[in-house]
This record gives structure tokens, sequence and C-alpha cells, in this order.
């Protein structure tokens, strides 16, 4: 084996050890729900609605972790730990200021979502439920982004596993405890139901905030922290570093809000077409991207080592890291195809005893066996672009495929009628495929370009 694919190995198998936790809670979330007492489609209906909630607010400011990631990467391949330091200032600064923000419009955040979002009684009374609850972790999960982007961006991915299997992990333990109980010998507890899925997510955040600052400290204080005072936090915000900070973020901050409305219109949209089919989208959805927590890990080491390598103004070893990413990638993609193939119906199982849901499910599995192969370009891609801080090119991608997510859905839906049974929906999940694409393409076509030339403008080293 090279010592690229070591290198790659070595940064993406943490991130995909760490990230198989991560479509877990997800899916413990909406198993946990599933089995409550109660009507399951409205009990899921709510966690997804809530879900939702969350998505349009954190995803806006998935900037936190892609522009710290890749400005760190740049910095540690110059050998620039003060900057390294710098950076993580700001970006858990922004992530604190965001949050209070966050805080103070919750209440008129929640009533616009709701009011714009076509639901049923039962779950929009089980969204507001988890969302007034979850909402306070708000610093603690912003932060996560700026510290879990960093740690990536100093080649890390150990120390970004930890903290997301910790997270995960409490997550899982404390929803499931909080929500169903704890039935063991003379401890006979019956938990707190719906509301206990919020209060295990509140209590997972805070606690990977926490590790992750002790981590930060003990292994970091000394190399990215010298003489850390007042003036350091002062020094993080003056000069021109802070402008580029400052333009990068823009970008992706643009590109979040980008994304946000492709994944909460495709929620929207669903939630039109009733209880059942909502869930059954919500759940699709999981199984889509269930492939994607294994290629982000090569994403993740695509970023750290592109940014590394731009850092140091070696052009060639960056072209040969994008090409050994995709390599990797597409080899995951292509096991996935299988997995789906044979393994569908019984992880389908596992989210839902509802045979309603089970069986409406079951009529969109064909989507499953091209969405590794898709899917696998444009988050890849993302990954490299992250590493180049080539933020306008990933802004523009993500515009486009708004403009074919949308134009997917209004143009099939002018065909067909408004419908709202299960051909909507397979028309639904065409036009989450068309905004996929949109962005393979762009990014693929603008690779040389961005990715090749611009970066190395001015230097010597090929």
């Amino acid at each position: 084996m090279t010592p690229l694919n070591r290198d790659i190995l070595k940064l993406a198998v943490p991130s995909i050890l760490a990230n198989i936790t991560v479509p877990l809670v997800g899916m413990v979330d909406l198993a946990v729900a599933g089995h409550l007492d109660g009507n399951a489609a409205s009990l899921i209906g709510g966690v997804t609605i809530g879900t939702m909630l969350f998505d349009l607010l954190y995803w806006n400011f998935g900037f936190l972790r892609v522009g710290t990631g890749g400005l760190t990467a740049q910095a540690y391949g110059r050998g620039d730990f003060a900057e390294d330091g710098a950076i993580l200032v700001r970006g858990v600064s922004l992530s604190l200021l965001i949050a209070a923000v966050i805080l103070l419009i919750q209440w008129p955040f929640l009533r616009l979502v709701l009011y714009l979002t076509p639901c049923s009684e039962p779950v929009r009374m089980l969204a507001e439920e988890y969302f007034f609850i979850r909402i306070w972790a708000a610093p603690a999960t912003l932060s996560l982004m700026a510290l879990k982007g960093w740690f990536i961006g100093m080649q890390d991915s150990v120390s970004s596993m930890a903290t997301d299997l910790l997270v995960n992990t409490v997550n899982i333990g404390a929803s499931i405890g909080l929500s169903m109980g704890i039935h063991a010998g003379p401890l006979q507890w019956d938990g707190l139901g719906f509301k206990g899925i919020a209060y295990g997510t509140l209590l997972a955040q805070y606690s990977g905030f926490l590790f992750a600052l002790l981590r930060v400290a003990f292994k970091y204080g000394r190399k990215a922290f010298p003489g850390f005072s007042v003036s350091f936090i002062r020094q993080a915000f003056e000069g021109g570093q802070l402008r580029r900070f400052a333009s990068v973020n823009t970008d992706l901050f643009i590109r979040s809000v980008a994304l946000v409305v492709v994944y909460v219109g495709f929620t929207m949209i669903s939630a039109t077409f009733g209880d059942l089919l909502l869930s059954s989208g919500s759940i699709m959805m999981k199984l889509l991207l269930l492939f994607s927590y294994f290629t982000d890990g090569f994403a993740y080491a695509g970023e750290a080592l592109t940014g590394k390598y731009i850092g140091m103004g070696d052009r060639e070893m960056t072209r040969r890291t994008v090409h050994a990413i995709f390599v990797w990638s597409l080899t995951i993609g292509l096991s996935f195809v299988a997995v789906y193939e044979l393994a569908g119906v019984p992880i389908l199982r596992l989210l839902t005893s509802d045979a309603a849901v089970v069986e409406t499910c079951r009529q969109f599995f064909a989507w499953l066996l091209p969405m590794p192969l898709v899917g696998c370009l444009a988050f890849t891609w993302d990954g490299v672009y992250v590493g180049a801080t080539a933020s306008r090119a990933m802004r523009n991608a993500t515009l486009w495929s708004v403009v074919a997510f949308f134009g997917t859905w209004f143009l099939v839906e002018a065909l067909i009628g408004e419908s709202r049974d299960v051909t909507a929906m397979h028309v639904l999940l065409g036009a989450y495929f068309a905004h996929l694409g949109a962005r393979a393409v762009y990014q693929s076509i603008t690779y040389r370009r961005c990715i090749l030339e611009e970066p190395f403008a001015g230097t010597s080293r090929s």
C-alpha cells in the first residue's frame, strides 16, 4: 500500500467508525417513536418534523465545520499552528454568537416554519414539544461543528471520531432510557415518553462539547495556543486572515442555506402527502443516506489532505490525492449497491414495526440502487472543494442543485397533476436525485480550475 493510501485510511477509518453511529441515532429516534404507545405514524411524523426544524436551523450554519476545516488544513500544511489556534477561536466564538441569536428567535422561528409546513395537528403538537426541549442544545451543537472541523483540518480524525462516538452513544442510550424507561430488577421507571427523545439529544450534545474542549486543551494547548490570553483572542479577529475567514464562510453560508432549501423542501412537500407517506419518505431518506456515512469518511480525508498539500504548495500530491480519494469512494458506493439489494428490507424493519409504513416504503426501494453511485460523486467532491476552500464554486454548484430539485418537481408535477399519492413520492425522490446530479456535474467541470490551478497561482512548486 502506498504512503498516500495509508494516510487516506488513517484519516478515513476513524471518521467512518464515528459516522456509523450517526445514522443509528436518527434510526433509533425513529424506532423509539415507532414503538411508543400511540399512533406510530404520528409519532414518527413528530420526530421527522421536529428534526426538520433543527435541520433548517443548523444546516444553515454547516459552514462552521466546513470553513473551519478547510482553513485549518491549509494553515497546518504551511506549519502555521498559531493561525490554526486563531481559526478555532474564530469558529467557536462565531458559533456561540449564532447560538445566542437562535435562542432569542426560537418562538417566532417555530411559529413561522410550522405555519408553512402542512401537517396534522398531532404531528404539529409533538414537533413543538420536541423543539422547545432540544433548542437549548444550540450552543453545544454549533460549537461542536467548529471543533470537529478543526480536528479534521489538524489531520486528527481520531479526536473527531472520539467526540462523535461519545455524542452518538450518549444520544442513543439516553433517548432510549429517558423515553422508554428503565425496567431492571427493583429499578422500575416508565420514562418520559416522546419528550425523552429530545432530552437525550440535549444531554448528548453538551457531553460532546465538554469532551472536545478538554481534548483541545490537553492535546493542542502548547502547540496552537501558546500564551493563551485575552490578547490572543483579540489578535484572532485582526488582519487579513479574518477577512478571508469571513469571505469563505459567507459563500459557505449561502451554500448551507441552499442545501437546507432542498432538504426542508423535500420534507415540506412530503408532509402534504399525509402522515403515512411523510413517515415513509423520512425513513427512505435515512436509508438513502446510509451509505454516505462511509463515503464521508473518505471525503473528510480528502478535505484534510487536499488542504494540507495546497498549504504546502504541492500541486502533484493534490492531484494524486483527489484521484485516490475517488477510487476509495466509488468502491464504497459499489459495495452499498449490493447492501441495499440484499439487506434493504431487514434494515427497514429495524426502523418501524408498523406494517403500513413498511409496505409503503417497499414501493420506493428501486431508488436505493442508484443512490450510492450518484451520491458518492457529489459528497466526495464536497470534501475536495472544502480542503481547497473553493467556496465560491461550492456555492454555485449548490445553487444549481436547488434549480434542479425544484425544476424537476414542478415540471413533473405539472405533467401528472396535483397528485399526492405514491406516484408523487416517486417524483419527489427523482427530484432529490436531480439535485445530487447537478452538484456532481458542476464540480466535475470546474475541478481543474478550482483545485489544480487557482490555489497554486503564484507558486513555483508543481
